[in-house]
């Protein structure tokens, strides 16, 4: 007499058993690494010939070098290029991106467009250079920098 018919999937095993069915915090919940950096909320401030502009970073991580995993930080374009270079002089492993231009009319320096581009500009530069892993690791200024909220430029420079 004949065997029973059987469904294939029964004859054939198809699941490995190196697969183990993943569990809904395992598809949506935190990735194990994760560094999300926003450069936002452009305030221009003082009168005259002291106008400037700063830009909020926030940040949410949770990469152990970080002290924190949320902060929120205002910054300055030339505590920007102050960044930079100071970066410059900590690796020489790691190219630094430029920065945006300098906007050199003062008359269109403060202009709604000008700002959003140089946000942009700033943001793209951050994420950049916060997402490269030997700066991650090895950057106490790139934390310092996004993080403390009493960042000094002046006294980082050296």
């Amino acid at each position: 007499m004949s065997k029973p018919f059987r469904p294939i999937s029964d004859v054939i095993n198809t699941t490995s058993p190196r697969h183990k069915q993943q569990t809904f915090s395992e598809i949506y919940g935190e990735p194990e690494n994760f560094l999300e950096i926003e450069v936002r909320n452009p305030q221009t401030h003082g009168y005259g010939r002291d106008l400037y502009t700063d830009y909020e970073i926030v940040c949410r991580t949770n990469i152990p070098a970080f002290k924190k995993r949320n902060s929120r930080v205002r910054r300055r374009y030339s505590d920007f290029v102050t960044f930079r270079k100071i970066l410059e002089q900590e690796t020489t492993r790691v190219i630094i991106p430029p920065l945006p231009g300098k906007i050199l009319l003062n008359s269109n320096k403060f202009n709604d467009l000008n700002i959003e581009k140089r946000r942009q500009g700033l943001e793209k530069f951050l994420t950049v250079v916060s997402g490269h892993p030997l700066l991650q690791t090895g950057s106490k200024t790139l934390i310092e920098f996004i993080q403390n909220d009493k960042w000094d430029a002046r006294s980082m420079y050296y």
